[in-house]
C-alpha cells in the first residue's frame, strides 16, 4: 500500500511515517518504479505499535527497544516489563507534578475575590518565587 494509506490505517500523518522510516525505527520501505514508498501490513502493524508506544510517552529510543523485543520471538517479558515499569514511574512523578500545580493554583483562585478591585492573590501568588501567597 502507499504511504497515504498506510500512514491512515496505522492513525500516523504521513509525515510521521517518513520520518520513522528515515531514522530507521521501521525498515526502510520498498518502492515502486516511480519512486513512491510502499508498505506491507507487517509495517503498518509497526506503525500501529509505535503510535501506541508514543502514545503512552515512550521516547523514540525506548520505541527502538520495545519494537525490537516485539520482533523478538525468544523475548524475556521481564525486559518488556522494566522498559514500561520505568515509564510507569515516570507517568506517576508527573501526575505528582500535575496535582501540586492543581493544589497550588486551586488555592490561588480560591483565595481571589473575583471582584472589581486590583488586588488579586492569583497575581500576587504568580509573581512570588516560591508560588505561594
Amino acid at each position: 500500500m502507499n504511504i497515504s494509506t498506510a500512514a491512515r490505517t496505522a492513525g500516523l500523518p504521513v509525515k510521521t511515517v517518513r520520518y520513522y522510516a528515515d531514522i530507521g525505527l521501521v525498515s526502510a520501505p520498498s518502492r515502486t518504479e516511480a519512486g513512491y514508498r510502499t508498505y506491507d501490513a507487517g509495517a503498518v502493524r509497526k506503525l500501529v505499535f509505535i503510535r501506541r508506544a508514543r502514545e503512552f510517552g515512550f521516547s523514540i529510543g525506548e520505541c527502538r527497544e520495545l519494537l525490537s523485543l516485539y520482533e523478538d520471538q525468544q523475548r524475556s517479558s521481564a525486559d518488556v516489563k522494566r522498559i514500561a515499569m520505568k515509564r510507569l514511574a515516570e507517568i506517576a512523578e508527573k501526575q505528582r507534578e500535575l496535582q501540586s500545580l492543581h493544589d497550588d493554583l486551586a488555592h490561588l483562585v480560591d483565595a481571589c475575590k473575583g471582584d472589581d478591585r486590583p488586588d488579586c492573590p492569583i497575581i500576587d501568588g504568580l509573581g512570588n518565587r516560591h508560588g505561594s501567597l
